[in-house]
C-alpha cells in the first residue's frame, strides 16, 4: 500500500502548482479526501481548500485501464469518491493557486516557489499513518533554470541533496510538517552540538557576512541545546526567504520557514549588530526554540492535531509567551548582544504590554483560548479588548524566572522538568501541568501566584523584581498631551481610539476623518503643533466626517501618557545583585 504525490511547477506565471496524487487500493468501497483548514503553529482557520482548483479523479483497474470518477464535495474541504469494484489505484489531479507570501501557505512565481503540505496535499482518510512519498519535478520555464530544493523531508534513494526528485515521510503528519523551498538557493552551513544545521536562503540582493551569520547562529543554537540538555533531531534546516519588508516565522519539527527583509542580513564589515540584524537573530532563536517547546513539548489538546477544526488550549501564554522570553534571552547568553542591548529589547516588550489597555480586560488564559477568533483577527478595538499572549506571556516568564532564581531554581530548570516529563515522550501537557510541576519545584505559594497571574489581569511585579537583580526601571511620558487617538500613517483618518481616553469621551471613533482642529485644517503637522501649544486640561474643538456626515466635537486634553519603558543596569550594584544578574543573563548554573 502506498500514497504518492507529484508536484509540478510548470506555470509559475500563473502562480499554480499542479498536484497529482496516487493511492493504491485494496477493495475500499468509498474514499474520503480532505485538505486541512489550518496549519499547526498558526491558530486561525485559513480554509486552504479555497485555493484548490480543477479537481479530477480516476480509478486504475487491474488491466491498466482508467475510469473517470465522480468526486462529490461533502463539506468545505472534503471529497467523497466511490471507486469501482476491482480498482487497484486511485489517481487525483488538481491545481493549487499559490500567491501567499507568508510562511503559512504557498507561493509560486518565476523567482521562487514555497509550500506547506497543508496547502497542497490531500489526506486520504484512514490511511494517514502510512508512508507518503513526494516527487518534486523541476519547472520547465527557462526563467527558473538552476533552481534547487530545500526541505526536511528525507530524500529517497537516487535523489541528491538540494535537488528535485523523490522524497518520503513516515506518515501524513510528518509530510505536512516539512515545508519546501525552491528557487535560486544559497546555503550557509554550521554545526551546533555536533548536529548539522543549514540556512537555505533566497531573495537576497547584496553581499552578506556568511561567516558572521554562521557563527552567531551556532552560538544561539548551542545555547538552546544546552538549556534542554539534548537535541531531538539529527539535522535542522532554516528556510529563509528575503523580500523588501517581510517578517515572520513558522516552526516545524526539524525545520522552520522564515521571512525577513533583505536589509536584516549582516553586511561585511558590520561592527555592532544593527537593530535589523538583532531582530533577525531573534526570529531565528524564537522558531528554533519551538523545536522543543510546542513541536514536542505541546499541549495535550494538540496530541494529535485535529487539522479540520479549532484545537483549543489555554496554554499559549507558555508555549508562545515563554518562547518569546527566551528568544532574546538566548541572544545575550550566546554573546551575540550585550546586557544593555538585551535590556533595550526587554523594555520594548514592557512598553508594548503597558500601553495596551486590553491587558486589564483579558487574561492570558482567555487570550490563549480565543487566539482562533481574536489574536489573528485584529480590528480597531483589539488594543482595548485583548492582550498578546506572546508579549505579556514573556513578561510573566521573566517575573517567574526572577522569583525562581531568588529561590535557587530557575525557569530553565522548570522547562527542563516539563520537557523530561511531557516533551521527550510527546505525551502532551495538560492545562494544570505547569502549575503542578512548579508546585513540586518551588512550593504552593509561587504556584498559586502563577495561576492567579494567568487567570487574572494584573501586571507582573517587575519593577521590584528587576531592582533586586541590579536593573533599574524608568517610565517615560510622552512629550505631548494625551488624546487617546491613533491615526493611519500620514493621514488624519482615525485608526484606533483608546478606551477611557479624551477621544472616546468626545465621541470620536475609528475610521472618522478629522478635517479641522482648533478651526484650522487638520494635518499631521498641525495636529502636533496644536497639542504642543496646549496643555493638559485645554479644550480643543475638532471637526470630522463619519460616514460622509460632518460633526463637531471637543477634546479635553489629558496629561501625557506613558510613551516607553527604559531599563538600565544599576551603576553601583551590590555583590548579590551582580551574582543574580550573572546567573540570569550569563547562563550560570541554576
Amino acid at each position: 500500500m502506498s500514497i504518492e504525490y507529484t508536484v509540478r511547477c510548470d506555470d509559475p506565471a500563473a502562480h499554480e502548482f499542479l498536484v497529482e496524487m496516487e493511492a493504491s487500493l485494496a477493495g475500499e468501497e468509498a474514499l474520503v479526501l480532505r485538505l486541512p483548514t489550518w496549519i499547526p503553529g498558526s491558530y486561525l482557520i485559513r480554509e486552504f481548500a479555497r485555493h484548490l482548483l480543477e479537481f479530477e479523479a480516476e480509478a486504475v483497474l487491474a488491466d491498466g485501464s482508467r475510469r473517470p470518477l465522480a468526486a462529490t464535495k461533502i463539506d468545505k474541504c472534503s471529497w467523497r469518491i466511490v471507486p469501482p469494484r476491482g480498482a487497484c489505484a486511485l489517481r487525483c489531479r488538481y491545481r493549487v493557486w499559490a500567491f501567499d507570501a507568508s510562511v503559512r501557505e504557498a507561493w509560486l512565481d518565476t523567482g521562487r516557489g514555497f509550500f506547506n503540505g497543508t496547502s497542497l496535499f490531500l489526506r486520504l482518510e484512514g490511511r494517514s499513518g502510512e508512508e507518503h512519498r513526494v516527487r518534486l519535478l523541476p519547472p520547465s520555464d527557462p526563467r527558473c533554470a538552476g533552481w534547487k530544493v530545500a526541505t526536511a523531508l528525507e530524500p529517497a534513494e537516487g535523489t541528491a541533496l538540494w535537488s528535485f526528485g523523490d522524497y518520503r515521510a513516515p506518515d501524513y503528519d510528518a509530510l505536512i510538517d516539512a515545508p519546501v523551498l525552491m528557487g535560486p538557493l544559497e546555503f550557509v552551513e554550521f554545526r551546533a552540538g555536533g548536529v548539522p544545521h543549514t540556512v537555505a536562503l533566497t531573495g537576497h540582493a547584496e553581499p552578506f557576512d556568511r561567516v558572521r551569520l554562521a557563527a552567531d547562529l551556532t552560538a544561539i543554537c548551542t545555547s538552546a541545546q544546552e538549556l534542554f540538555g539534548e537535541v531531538p533531531f539529527a539535522r535542522y534546516l532554516f528556510l529563509l526567504t528575503l523580500t523588501d519588508e517581510g517578517y515572520g516565522g513558522l516552526e516545524h519539527g526539524e525545520s522552520t520557514a522564515l521571512l525577513a527583509a533583505r536589509r536584516d542580513l549582516p553586511w561585511p564589515g558590520m561592527g555592532a549588530p544593527s537593530d535589523e540584524y538583532v531582530r533577525l537573530l531573534g526570529l531565528f532563536s524564537h522558531e528554533y526554540f519551538h523545536a522543543w517547546v510546542v513541536k514536542r513539548l505541546k499541549p495535550a489538546a494538540f496530541t494529535p492535531y485535529d487539522l479540520f477544526a479549532e484545537n483549543y488550549t489555554r496554554l499559549l501564554w507558555l508555549f508562545e509567551g515563554w518562547t518569546s522570553y527566551y528568544d532574546d534571552l538566548l541572544l545575550v547568553r550566546a554573546g551575540v548582544i550585550d546586557a544593555d542591548r538585551y535590556l533595550g529589547l526587554l523594555a520594548k516588550t514592557a512598553t508594548q504590554v503597558l500601553t495596551t489597555p486590553g491587558r486589564l480586560r483579558q487574561s492570558l488564559a482567555e487570550a490563549s483560548f480565543d487566539a482562533w477568533i481574536k489574536f489573528y483577527r485584529p480590528d480597531e478595538n483589539s488594543a482595548n479588548a485583548t492582550v498578546s499572549y506572546y508579549a505579556k506571556g514573556a513578561l510573566l516568564a521573566l517575573a517567574l524566572d526572577l522569583q525562581l532564581r531568588e529561590r535557587g531554581a530557575s525557569l530553565d530548570a522548570l522547562l527542563r522538568a516539563l520537557w523530561e516529563r511531557y516533551g521527550r515522550s510527546g505525551e502532551g501537557m495538560g492545562e494544570e501541568a505547569p502549575f503542578a510541576v512548579l508546585h513540586e519545584m518551588a512550593g504552593s505559594r509561587l504556584a498559586r501566584w502563577l495561576e492567579r497571574m494567568v487567570q487574572g489581569t494584573e501586571d507582573p511585579p517587575l519593577v521590584a523584581l528587576l531592582r533586586r537583580f541590579g536593573v533599574q526601571w524608568r517610565e517615560i511620558a510622552a512629550a505631548l498631551p494625551d488624546t487617546g487617538l491613533r491615526f493611519e500613517r500620514d493621514s488624519m483618518r482615525v485608526a484606533a481610539v483608546r478606551r477611557a481616553s479624551p477621544a472616546e469621551g468626545a465621541g470620536i471613533a475609528p475610521r472618522d476623518e478629522l478635517v479641522a482642529i482648533d478651526r484650522l485644517k487638520a494635518t499631521p503637522a498641525q495636529w502636533e503643533s496644536v497639542l504642543r501649544r496646549r496643555g493638559a486640561g485645554a479644550r480643543v474643538p475638532v471637526h470630522a466626517f463619519r460616514e460622509g456626515r460632518l460633526y463637531e466635537a471637543v477634546l479635553e486634553l489629558a496629561p501625557p501618557a506613558l510613551e516607553r519603558v527604559e531599563l538600565a543596569l544599576a551603576p553601583r550594584p551590590t555583590a548579590q545583585q551582580r551574582k543574580r544578574l550573572n546567573s540570569w543573563l550569563r547562563l550560570a548554573a541554576p
